[in-house]
């Protein structure tokens, strides 16, 4: 079997609910000179051949060397624009973590966002918990995906290699995921059953619930109505559930993407929506009603996976129970997910 239907075959194994949600997570799989690293904007269980982006990996290592702009915005576009220049074939634009994927000396490379972990990641207690169970792993604070995450976490593993002798097969980024290296497929199965079984222990023994109840229930139509009217396009399809504990702030940089950092809990009125959008700069994507939690989107897809992230992460929320209790995104980490144009486009593209 070749390298490429390999990490096809990996793609789709962890391209689940379990592992990801939406476009989240993406993989990757490289020899001397070539990376195929999956595009932004696509689904790990959509993946195929001919859809990974081959890039050149003598023109992504220019990028370590060069000076970026201090100003965020002018330094995704310069990074954005040299990733392009590497790219070798036609299967559309690079996941923004391809510059990290080709730090990593392994062959292959798989990096989810699952609730389990992200109960970890997530939780005040994370870095904690994270050398207990994996002291093999290196763990990395909340830092801003993108450029600023690859050349920061290339010099820890750079570090880790000088002290240790060789890379961390797991990287264990706060408020983010897990990426898993290695030269096999075999091998990142076996880590990834590593991961996950010590994670269900640790709540089995807190007694935490591992899956997120929602109980049935009738929709209302008037409320979805309701909704509709005063979020207009915004909303123009609704999706809903029975009320979840749902997290009141932002938790992962994927749930920023889908259903934004904070529901809409007020008062459906008018004034309460003016409000909100003033405060925020843009409209909801979850707005809690009439004892239902609603997932609002411009089309079915948008709706659907607003209320499937907001489900995700009141999971997430509730596993973090285990390590001491949720721990948020700050201000500044949320703002810059909000304004960067990276997630924009791949929120267009799913």
């Amino acid at each position: 079997m070749t390298d490429l239907k390999t990490i096809v075959e990996l793609s789709h194994e962890f391209g689940t609910t379990d592992y990801v949600k939406g476009g989240g997570g993406n993989t990757s799989v490289k020899n001397g000179t070539t990376l195929w690293v999956k595009p932004s904007g696509t689904t790990l269980a959509g993946m195929e051949e001919k859809t990974f982006v081959q890039m050149d990996r003598a023109k992504i290592n220019e990028l370590y060397a060069v000076e970026t702009p201090s100003e965020p915005a002018a330094r995704e576009e310069l990074v954005k624009n040299l990733m392009a220049g590497a790219v070798e074939n036609e299967a559309g634009r690079p996941s923004v973590e391809a510059p990290l994927h080709n730090v990593f000396d392994a062959r292959f490379v798989v990096h989810t966002h699952p609730a389990l972990v992200n109960g970890l990641t997530c939780a005040t207690g994370g870095e904690a918990a994270c050398k207990r169970l994996w002291p093999d792993a290196l763990w990395v604070e909340y830092i801003d995906p993108g450029y600023t995450l690859c050349m920061e976490v290339r010099k820890r593993i750079e570090a880790y290699k000088a002290a240790i002798g060789n890379q961390p097969a797991l990287l264990v980024l706060q408020n983010h995921g897990i990426f898993v290296s290695a030269d096999t497929p075999e091998e990142i199965r076996a880590l990834y059953v590593r991961v996950m079984d010590a994670l269900k222990a640790e709540y089995f023994a807190a007694g935490i619930v591992q899956t997120l109840e929602v109980p049935e229930g009738e929709k209302s139509p008037e409320t979805e109505a309701k909704i509709q009217t005063l979020f207009g396009d915004d909303a123009a399809f609704v999706a809903s559930s029975e009320m979840f504990a749902y997290a009141p702030g932002p938790i992962t940089p994927d749930h920023l993407v889908y259903s934004k950092a904070f529901p809409f809990t007020a008062e459906l009125t008018e004034e309460a929506v003016a409000q909100y959008k003033a405060e925020r700069g843009y409209a909801p994507k979850v707005v809690v009603a009439a004892n239902r939690v609603h997932g609002i989107g411009t089309s079915r897809k948008n709706a659907d996976l607003a209320l499937e992230f907001a489900q995700d992460g009141a999971l997430v929320m509730q596993l973090s129970g285990a390590f001491g209790g949720i721990n948020y995104m700050d201000d500044a980490a949320r703002e810059f997910i909000e304004n960067w144009e990276v997630e924009s486009y791949r929120q267009k593209q799913m």
